[in-house]
């Protein structure tokens, strides 16, 4: 065998697998879009189809669906009392030695215990017997004198009472100025009085500053468009007139 034919087979064989390789990758091509065309249509039709819905035909009020009613009463729990139960008795529970204890305890109810309050109401807590101090109560709730109480309107004097001019000073001719701190409550009342800076002279100013204080009335101080109990300091002069 020449080289020539040998060459010549090659190229042949060359030629037919080319050939062979093409047309499985037309056949494989073909294939996979005959799938995907395949899977589109199938897809295209679903999407197309319309879903009937079954028709209802209603002749009457009776065959419409009625909503449950939220005002309808809900039944009532009833609870079997067996009758042969002991009835308790109105008393007052005492600790007793375990022996002397009854084996059994009864307990009042709510109608008995009634029939126990008095009929007419209290008036007077001293009616049964109650040591309360509410004057303690109250001081408690009011602000002490250094206490910072924040306020939008401060409290101005509605009736101010002269303080009276102390006749030992007076008779000697003594001038003072006396500075007090008022508590003034809710009300507009003075309820406590106490010297922040005194005269100096020790005639007689600071006690007629304070009683004339105590007397005095006020338009008490607001806080949040409610009255409110504050401290005011201010200023009580004892001039004598020419």
């Amino acid at each position: 065998m020449s080289a020539r034919s040998v060459l010549l087979g090659s190229l042949e064989l060359k030629r037919i697998y080319q050939k062979n390789m093409l047309l499985g990758f037309g056949i494989a091509g073909a294939a996979h879009l005959l799938i995907i065309g395949t899977i589109a249509l199938i897809m295209t039709i679903q999407a197309n189809k319309q879903i009937s819905a079954p028709q209802v035909v209603i002749l009457s009020k009776a065959d419409l669906i009625i909503p449950p009613s939220i005002s309808k009463p809900k039944e009532e729990i009833r609870v079997h009392i067996d009758e042969k139960q002991i009835r308790p008795t109105v008393g007052v529970i005492e600790a007793v030695p375990d022996e002397e204890a009854p084996e059994e305890t009864e307990i009042a109810t709510q109608d008995e215990l009634a029939e126990m309050a008095p009929s007419t109401p209290i008036e007077d807590l001293e009616d049964l017997g109650a040591d309360l101090d509410i004057q303690g109560i109250l001081n408690e709730l009011l602000p002490a004198p250094d206490q910072f109480v924040p306020y939008e309107e401060a409290p101005v004097q509605i009736e101010t009472v002269q303080p009276v001019y102390p006749p030992l000073a007076q008779r000697a001719s003594i001038q003072g100025v006396v500075w007090v701190n008022a508590l003034v409550d809710k009300e507009g009342k003075v309820r406590d009085v106490i010297i922040v800076k005194d005269s100096g002279a020790n005639a007689g100013f600071e006690e007629a500053a304070v009683e004339a204080a105590k007397k005095t009335i006020w338009k008490p101080a607001i806080a949040n468009g409610q009255p409110i109990a504050v401290w005011v300091t201010y200023k009580v002069e004892f001039k004598l007139r020419n």
